[in-house]
């Protein structure tokens, strides 16, 4: 199993690593104003491909084997 957690500080909401999610688990969402990516998948759903990781410019996206 792994964990894809987003640093919504680093996040730019570019929506690459939705673009890049293997599986469909990453959606760009709002809350008070500010966007940002969320793992919205069930958490079995990551392959652990890391694509969504390597996609991110700001280094905001981490993914770790649980």
């Amino acid at each position: 199993m792994y964990i894809v957690t987003i640093d919504v500080d680093k996040c730019k909401a570019c929506g690459d690593c939705v673009e890049n999610c293997a599986v469909g688990a990453l959606a760009i969402v709002e809350e008070d104003g500010m966007k940002y990516a969320m793992y919205t998948g069930d958490p079995n759903d990551c392959l652990g491909c890391l694509s969504c990781e390597e996609s991110c410019e700001e280094g905001a996206v981490t993914v770790t084997e649980f």
